[in-house]
């Protein structure tokens, strides 16, 4: 897809590394999602976010991924 080639040939997942054409394979939308663990509003909106790509990605062919935009390895994990 078109869109992996945006990103690396892996890219993390909840689980480990993932290939990056196969994980947004398919997808009709691939959203890229900028947060970081110490921005207050991105605090208020990760939550939301979260619940609405649980309940209605696959439903709508969505895919988010999320860049990172904390300043150390444990900001990030503490977030992600």
């Amino acid at each position: 897809p078109m869109a992996a080639a945006l990103f690396p040939e892996k890219i993390l997942g909840k689980n480990g590394l993932v290939d990056t054409a196969q994980a947004l394979e398919g997808k009709e939308y691939v959203m890229i999602y900028f947060s970081a663990h110490w921005c207050p509003p991105c605090r208020g909106f990760t939550p939301q976010l979260a619940k609405m790509y649980s309940e209605k990605a696959q439903e709508k062919n969505i895919e988010v991924i999320f860049v990172s935009s904390d300043r150390d390895e444990g900001g990030f994990q503490g977030y992600y």
